[in-house]
């Protein structure tokens, strides 16, 4: 429970931190060589296939498109698509929003049996006149769109099912991506995969898609499929995505948010810091150990990155196609 101490406790530790993370925001990412950024650090791999796809002659809706496509088919990876861990009932359910800066989108909720959700989402952008779509309607549109149906749960995924059914215990954690069934540092580490890319011209697409939290009630949505949380762009602003418990970043419009405080005249950086001390100010004692990440770019290239704990690190591409993995401040210690 939230009392006025707790509240107060939480607001002081914002306000002590806030030097520390200027400080930290001075170090990070600010020239305007960015092209493509994507959340955590199988994100490299990602954009390099946006990257690919764009100087084949692809739109910037192919390309985010091919970057997403990459986490979503690693078996490996336990948190996007195929091989993703399922909720408590054993279903693996996928959500992915897809869209770019003339307002158009696509987004599918709780899709199942499907492995490129983020490609179903760009058929419902295309092809319906809805902008989401959810559950058996999701998965029927797909099968009807000639996706193929493929069984998602992998043994490795259904083995940490079962084994999470001894306890069942359903308590996420602040980076729980780095501990238990995941490999520190590598592809099994993270979570949902959001990811932007500009055109010099200062136009912008997005892609945001996940398998959401292991073990999850059935039926739950996060952040990743909703426009203005998950993921948001706009034509001569920026865009921004979000990564961490999806909950949080619903509560604020978490993306939405971060991309008008740049329409304001803030910078990447300082919008990201803003929603985060935000949730924090706001939530208290209730995001106690819980991560939430922002990742953006505006118009110019330019780069910001916020999240409430450390860990949360996000992959750069510039315009030469070089990819870097950077670690992203945050406004607590721990």
């Amino acid at each position: 429970m939230i009392n006025r101490r707790s509240m107060m406790s939480v607001m002081a530790s914002v306000g002590c931190l806030a030097a520390s993370s200027r400080t930290a925001s001075a170090g990070a990412p600010a020239s305007g060589d960015a092209l493509i950024v994507s959340t955590w650090d199988f994100g490299a791999a990602a954009n390099d296939a946006a990257y690919a796809r764009r100087r084949a002659g692809g739109s910037l809706l192919d390309a985010v498109e091919a970057g997403a496509n990459v986490p979503e088919a690693d078996p490996t990876n336990h948190s996007v698509g195929f091989g993703g861990y399922p909720d408590r009932d054993g279903r693996v359910t996928l959500d992915a929003v897809i869209m770019d800066d003339t307002g158009r989108v696509g987004a599918v909720a709780a899709l199942e049996d499907t492995v490129h959700a983020i490609s179903v989402a760009r058929a419902v952008m295309e092809k319906t006149p809805h902008t989401l779509l959810v559950g058996e309607g999701a998965t029927r549109f797909a099968r009807d769109q000639g996706f193929p149906q493929t069984n998602l749960l992998t043994p490795e995924a259904e083995a940490a099912w079962r084994d999470w059914l001894k306890t069942a215990d359903y308590s996420p954690q602040a980076n729980v991506e780095r501990t238990g069934y995941r490999t520190p540092g590598g592809a099994l580490d993270h979570d949902t995969i959001g990811l932007l890319m500009r055109d010099p011209d200062g136009r912008f697409a997005g892609a945001c898609t996940t398998s959401g939290m292991a073990f999850k009630m059935r039926g739950r949505v996060g952040d990743s499929p909703q426009v203005g949380s998950g993921l948001y762009v706009e034509k001569d602003v920026g865009g921004a995505t979000a990564t961490g418990v999806g909950e949080e970043v619903t509560r604020v419009a978490g993306s939405a948010r971060v991309v008008a405080s740049m329409r304001a005249g803030a910078s990447p950086q300082a919008a990201c810091e803003e929603v985060v001390r935000h949730i924090a100010g706001l939530r208290g004692d209730a995001i106690r150990g819980v991560q939430v990440g922002f990742l953006a770019m505006d118009r110019h290239g330019r780069v910001g990155a916020f999240c409430l704990l450390p860990g949360f690190v996000y992959a750069v591409t510039d315009t030469s196609g070089v990819t870097q993995v950077r670690t992203a401040p945050s406004l607590f210690a721990s």
